[in-house]
């Protein structure tokens, strides 16, 4: 693993290593400075049960993705920069408050592009007295050295694996390197977290969920996706097998509509015959706005830039 210190200048923390001096003014894809901006952090109860638990898991939602999916469901924030910048002692406070309020974990949302201050955050946090897991909660278009750096300061990663195909990573999320890149990425994770680790009540202290979002139209995509990380990591990482996708407005076929029952279908027979034993799978009715937390700077400290 890499001893590199990560840095906002040059930036290299995701793939599209734009080498902006982010310190100095300039912005590269993520259109985000060297300070945090966050724009919610509150309970949650919407992640796999294992995070969420009973207390909900303490979610810090970041501003800003190096990611341009079509599709998103945080867009306010990930695509339209709303939030709040916030030091990195504010951020640790955050977390010690978040704790108080009974959070079974720190789950930090979108936060690759602010890797330095989270490591920084989360061990100024740990020094003041937190002993939750820290979970990184991430699109998995982050370079190796970043993943590497987070070894000490991340528990859980709960990583996307949005693509197998190319093709339709250029077309959705305008980054046609995105299977290459998040498969390197994601082996890193398992190198730091390499099993599903669970304490007594069930809450995941260690180890890496892969989720896969199942696109309509897509399943072939999705069950090669899922072949791919099987044959690398077999039960060594959990599965988490969604139907969830909620079409935002004016979307191109076949993304203007939610996924079938029986295109979700296939895909969890595809997963039983692979062999997968360790996966969670969604209800019917999940693709719901409700699903996603309302954007309106709960528990954040009120500043500037909004």
């Amino acid at each position: 693993m890499s001893s590199r210190e990560p840095s906002y200048h040059p930036c290299t923390l995701c793939a599209h290593r734009c080498g902006v001096m982010r310190d100095a003014g300039e912005r590269g894809i993520c259109r985000m400075g060297d300070t945090p901006k966050i724009a919610r952090a509150a309970l949650h109860f919407y992640e796999e049960p294992p995070i969420s638990g009973k207390g909900g898991s303490g979610a810090v939602f970041f501003s800003g993705c190096s990611l341009g999916c079509i599709y998103c469901q945080n867009r306010e924030i990930s695509h339209g920069g709303f939030g709040v910048t916030v030091g990195e002692e504010e951020l640790a406070r955050i977390y010690l408050r978040l704790a108080a309020e009974g959070a079974e974990n720190i789950n930090l949302v979108t936060p690759t592009h602010f890797v330095p201050s989270v490591i920084r955050s989360v061990a100024a946090a740990r020094a003041a007295g937190l002993s939750l897991p820290v979970v990184y909660n991430t699109s998995s278009y982050e370079t190796p050295e970043t993943v590497d750096a987070l070894a000490g300061t991340v528990d859980v990663f709960l990583a996307d694996a949005k693509y197998h195909d190319a093709t339709l990573a250029a077309e959705y999320s305008a980054v046609p390197d995105y299977p290459a890149v998040a498969w390197e990425a994601i082996g890193h994770m398992v190198e730091i977290a390499p099993k599903p680790v669970l304490d007594a009540r069930g809450m995941l202290t260690s180890g890496v969920v892969v989720r896969l979002l199942l696109l309509p139209g897509h399943v072939a995509n999705s069950c090669l996706a899922l072949h791919r990380l099987y044959e690398a990591y077999g039960n060594r990482i959990i599965y988490s097998l969604m139907n969830q996708y909620t079409p935002p407005p004016d979307m191109p076929a076949p993304l203007h509509r939610t996924v079938t029952r029986e295109e979700y279908r296939t895909f969890l027979r595809y997963a039983e015959r692979l062999g997968i034993t360790d996966a969670f799978i969604q209800e019917e009715g999940t693709a719901k706005e409700s699903f996603i937390p309302p954007f309106d700077l709960t528990g954040v400290p009120r500043g500037e830039n909004l």
